[in-house]
């Protein structure tokens, strides 16, 4: 995860523009709001997405490397690339705000959500290793029916903060987030549709964005 590192030093350069100390004017935006507390929206929100956005990289990550399509190849470095600048990004908010990169409360208790387990939308460690040992054509179809429930769990959270947060950063980077992550669902229902692939939602349904199950409880392409 070096790029998360280098991305992590590049987004607390950023975002020390913006800390009391900086030794440049500030916009009044900013000058005026002091930095959130360790039970706040922002904090929570800057938590919980950097987890989330780390999982959607890892996923990525694993079929860029094995992917025969260029379309697929392309998209997956696209979402790492672009979640691995905004975990960047919000690891230098928390280093600005001198808060920890970790709180003490379940993730999404900030929305009033509160989850002991994986967040919403976040494959199993037992998706993920089907995903890792699926050979190339599966494992396209097993990447984009494990990232569609990812994205649309991650566009609440962008949601939620945009309700709460009164930082010009964090309206600008939730946006971002939200419109992102809805186009991109929108492109791999349509990729996922062009290869035949469904699934069943929660009623029984077919639904392209959720991993349906064979007999034994597995994914398509799972070992």
């Amino acid at each position: 995860m070096v790029a998360i590192a280098v991305a992590a030093a590049a987004g607390a350069a950023l975002a020390s523009l913006f800390s009391g100390g900086a030794p440049t004017d500030l916009p009044a935006e900013v000058a005026d709001i002091g930095a959130p507390s360790d039970s706040s929206p922002e904090a929570g929100f800057a938590r919980d997405m950097m987890v989330h956005h780390a999982q959607a990289v890892e996923m990525a990550e694993i079929v860029r490397d094995k992917t025969g399509s260029e379309e697929i190849r392309t998209l997956a470095a696209d979402i790492a690339l672009t979640q691995q600048a905004q975990i960047g990004q919000m690891q230098g908010w928390l280093q600005v705000w001198d808060l920890p990169p970790t709180g003490t409360e379940p993730a999404m208790s900030w929305m009033g959500e509160p989850h002991e387990g994986r967040m919403p939308g976040m494959a199993s460690p037992e998706e993920i290793n089907n995903l890792q040992q699926a050979p190339p054509e599966e494992a396209e179809a097993l990447f984009l029916q494990l990232m569609v429930p990812h994205h649309e769990a991650a566009v609440p959270m962008a949601q939620a903060v945009l309700e709460e947060t009164d930082r010009k950063e964090v309206e600008r980077l939730a946006g971002s987030i939200m419109a992102s992550q809805q186009a991109e669902i929108e492109l791999m229902r349509g990729l996922l549709q062009r290869r035949g692939v469904t699934v069943e939602d929660g009623e029984g349904e077919s639904d392209p964005g959720r991993p349906s199950h064979d007999a034994d409880g597995h994914s398509p392409g799972g070992h």
